[in-house]
């Protein structure tokens, strides 16, 4: 038993320097190595070598990364409390930046966003935020974008994803849509009356340049009063008829007045 003791003992601890000579990374992996607590070179995904007991790796993960942002209540510029959250979007750019800048990057990107949420709805009205928030958008991903380039991490995109305002306001933006549709509605309307005007006017005109229109109209509307079997028509003879009778009968033509 003494002598597989002696010979296990030298087999371990070559196995724990095998163990220490290389490493191995996914693909979405990267490796920074530190000798002797200096910053070396990054490995890639695969495998790499080792020098133990003096090489030492921090992994870092690449691929990009979704957190849901906490609930942040903020005013607007235009001193409206709202309650806003979002959704971010980030990856490690640089593996060694990241290890070297900043302790516990994610926690640090989640809070910079935070903040630089609460910010950028400061800086806007309300009807900007409901109206623009693609604008908010792009105005949040320029200071994280700022704030997180220097730990070597890059956003991908930032979305705020839900706006709760106070009831009291929600009901105020229900009036002042109601009044806009009203308003519009009321124009649409003036505007048709209009055109239907100009419309009637130049068919009154067309009709006054000839004589015989206006009673072919007349009779096109006796005809279709004719339609309803229970009505009583009274219809007056054209002027130029009763002239016409007069003279045929010798009598003086009507006066004018």
């Amino acid at each position: 038993m003494s002598y597989i003791f002696i010979l296990a003992v030298p087999v371990v601890i070559l196995l724990a320097v095998a163990s220490k000579t290389f490493g191995v990374n996914q693909e979405y992996q990267r490796a920074v190595l530190f000798r002797l607590g200096r910053l070396g070179t990054t490995k890639g995904p695969g495998w790499y070598w080792l020098i133990p007991f003096i090489d030492r790796v921090v992994k870092v993960d690449i691929r990009t990364v979704t957190v849901q942002l906490e609930t942040q209540e903020t005013i607007t510029r235009d001193g409206v409390a709202v309650k806003v959250n979002a959704v971010l979007w980030y990856r490690a750019a640089d593996p060694a930046r990241v290890v070297t800048s900043v302790e516990a990057y994610e926690a640090a990107v989640v809070q910079a966003a935070e903040t630089g949420m609460r910010d950028a709805i400061g800086q806007s009205d309300l009807d900007q935020m409901l109206k623009d928030r693609i604008g908010i958008n792009r105005r949040l991903l320029e200071l994280l974008a700022s704030a997180a380039g220097r730990w070597g991490i890059e956003i991908d995109a930032v979305e705020i994803k839900d706006v709760d305002i106070p009831e009291q306001m929600q009901r105020a933006i229900a009036r002042e849509a109601e009044a806009i549709r009203e308003k519009r509605a009321r124009i649409i309307k003036a505007e048709g009356e209009n055109e239907a005007a100009q419309k009637l006017a130049d068919a009154a005109t067309m009709i006054g340049s000839a004589p015989g229109a206006l009673e072919l109209r007349r009779l096109q509307t006796l005809a279709e009063i004719g339609v309803e079997h229970n009505s009583t028509i009274i219809a007056m003879l054209p002027v130029e008829l009763l002239h016409a009778a007069r003279t045929i009968a010798g009598l003086p033509a009507a006066s004018a007045d």
